[in-house]
């Protein structure tokens, strides 16, 4: 319980050895009390967002300030530092699924990321759709930036042309892994079969998928806009569906493998 003294000003302030015109003065704002605090913080934290609390006070005493740490610390706080960075989700335990060919066209998807750059060094990335039956390419998506709600309209338009698939392989990347994709896949009733990290041979149909669009268009050309890209890509899929014999659908082509499969409902491919 704090105790209350009925001394005049003038009393109290030679109790404490306190000037009566200190006592009257409005203290100064923190802003301008630690201004060079201030200054010397932020630059540290400019420098390196990742810096801690002690990493820049150890820095500012070998500078030859000599503010006292918890000076500091009340100004680091004051300024919002001290706030927690959000720590990596870890990822669930993911099972390895071993890879096997369709019976049917339209069953298991198998999609993935590349990432390139125009000739003036603009980063642009593409969203490759493979399907495992008949290794065809169903779509490339082509932008500068590619997020989960994008990937939710390739979806939704693929699903008018060809209908969805039962599964979906993917790698655990966050476009995967947003909440947009996951919620619309339950809602479409399509399971999202997620490989595990840092074992992309288990996505293997896509991959060589992309190193061969990688060797047989992003590699050969120097682009100057994205719709350059988008051309090439799209004239190179029909070629690549239509008119390149695969060594695996035994030097068919998708397309060819496509119209047999439906002509014949127990059309098996060898593996």
């Amino acid at each position: 319980m704090t105790a209350t003294h009925d001394l005049p000003v003038a009393a109290a302030c030679r109790c404490v050895s306190l000037s009566r015109s200190a006592y009257y003065r409005e203290p100064d704002d923190w802003t301008v009390r630690d201004a060079e605090i201030i200054a010397v913080l932020a630059e540290l934290v400019a420098e390196r967002p990742s810096r801690g609390f002690w990493k820049c006070y150890k820095i500012i005493r070998r500078r030859g300030y000599d503010w006292n740490h918890k000076r500091v610390y009340r100004v680091y706080t004051a300024m919002g530092l001290n706030r927690r960075r959000p720590a990596k989700r870890r990822l669930p335990k993911r099972e390895r699924v071993a890879l096997y060919i369709p019976r049917m066209p339209d069953t298991v998807w198998s999609v993935d990321f590349m990432s390139d750059a125009l000739y003036d060094g603009k980063r642009f990335r593409t969203f490759n759709v493979v399907d495992d039956f008949n290794r065809e390419a169903l779509h490339i998506e082509i932008d500068t930036s590619l997020t989960s709600e994008r990937l939710v309209r390739v979806f939704q338009r693929l699903k008018a042309e060809h209908g969805l698939p039962q599964v979906v392989r993917c790698d655990n990347g966050p476009e995967f892994l947003g909440e947009a994709f996951t919620a619309w896949a339950k809602r479409a009733g399509l399971a999202v079969q997620y490989i595990q990290p840092g074992k992309p041979n288990q996505n293997a149909y896509v991959e060589r998928f992309n190193r061969t669009y990688r060797e047989e268009v992003l590699d050969q050309h120097l682009f100057a806009s994205l719709d350059d890209v988008r051309d090439a890509t799209y004239w190179w899929m029909i070629e690549y569906n239509e008119e390149r014999p695969h060594d695996a659908l035994g030097d068919m082509t998708p397309a060819e493998v496509r119209s047999l499969a439906a002509r014949n409902s127990t059309f098996e491919l060898s593996p």
